[in-house]
């Protein structure tokens, strides 16, 4: 059988995929999807609802349909529906903050090859993180809220919290894993520990869920600082690509003193597979990081037990827990 021969439609589709994020994220801000849902339904009306200059609302409009956010069913337009769940605002789901996550590093990533020449050593803290003001920390957190706690809530359905007493999250910003597990295990106390502005956005979030007297949040550097002592779970969220493969390390030998004999420790992560072939939503997590010229680095699955094993957890496990871009490393403290 003669294999086709290669051509560049993939290479194309790779190099301009800035235009796609830049259309998804256009279409968040002037609030496309929301018009849509709240009647503008065919393709005129939904431009008139934009109000922008022709023939630019036919652009971006048109720009959705074909990129399959908006569908067509005749005359009618409808979201698709994971833009409907997430897209809509004033949904309990919405989830557009988090699409504009990533919105402030644009011009650097056109600017990637000059900062993988940069001269000189990485440094140990994430200046992202360790420079981050109130003001950055509202921006940050308010996107990571909006996606966490789904996730919160699925890691409270995944892990059986019943007979914990106390969880700690390591790097825990808006406190979305605790406020899940908490709200799953009324017996639960739960602390998020992060650096002092983001400890401040934490306690709102955690007063808007109504549980400020079972939600602590204290400030704690997990780079520099001890952990409250006496867990029976922790928790460390979303933070892998961020640092590099000693202070992960580091915080995993952390982790494991600060919980009971017993305890559990779950790293939820952005995680290469075992050979090192993907996720590409991994690897790009980890390249990010050339941006703030941190350690921080993607680390496999394989790696990831690594330092489990040598912090001296025992019975670890790994599974997807949200495939192609989230894994769960988890271990046991002796005892």
């Amino acid at each position: 059988m003669v294999e086709p021969r290669p051509n560049t439609v993939r290479l194309q589709r790779l190099v301009r995929a800035y235009r796609e994020s830049g259309a998804l994220m256009a279409a968040v801000e002037l609030g496309v999807f929301t018009r849509l849902a709240q009647g503008a339904d065919t393709e005129a009306a939904l431009i008139e609802a934009l109000g922008l200059v022709p023939p630019n609302g036919e652009r971006i409009v048109v720009a959705c349909i074909a990129l399959g956010l908006i569908e067509r069913d005749g005359d009618r337009l409808r979201l698709a529906p994971d833009v409907e769940r997430f897209l809509v605002e004033g949904e309990a789901s919405y989830a557009g903050p988090w699409m504009l996550f990533t919105r402030p590093d644009w011009n650097e990533w056109g600017r990637l090859a000059e900062h993988l020449r940069r001269p000189g050593p990485p440094v140990l803290d994430n200046r992202a993180v360790a420079e981050m003001t109130v003001e950055e920390a509202w921006r940050y957190h308010r996107a990571t809220y909006s996606i966490g706690l789904g996730a919160g809530r699925l890691f409270a359905r995944r892990v059986d919290l019943s007979g914990a007493r106390l969880m700690i999250d390591i790097g825990g910003g808006s406190g979305a894993y605790c406020i899940g597990a908490c709200r799953a295990n009324p017996a639960l106390q739960a602390v998020v520990l992060d650096l002092p502005p983001v400890v401040e956005v934490a306690r709102s979030f955690i007063a808007e869920q109504g549980l400020s007297d079972r939600i602590d949040a204290l400030a704690c550097d997990f780079n520099r600082d001890p952990f409250p002592e006496g867990a029976d779970v922790a928790v460390m969220a979303s933070n892998l690509p961020m640092y590099g493969r000693e202070q992960i390390a580091a915080v995993f030998a952390k982790a494991f003193r600060a919980l009971k004999p017993g305890g559990s420790f779950h790293l939820v992560g952005e995680a290469l597979n075992a050979d090192r072939t993907g996720s590409a939503d991994a690897a790009m997590w980890g390249l990010a990081q050339t941006l703030n010229a941190s350690t921080g680095i993607a680390h496999s699955v394989t790696e990831c037990v690594g330092y489990l094993e040598a912090a001296g957890f025992e019975a670890i496990g790994t599974e997807a827990f949200v495939p192609g871009v989230l894994d769960r490393i988890h271990g046991r403290r002796p005892g």
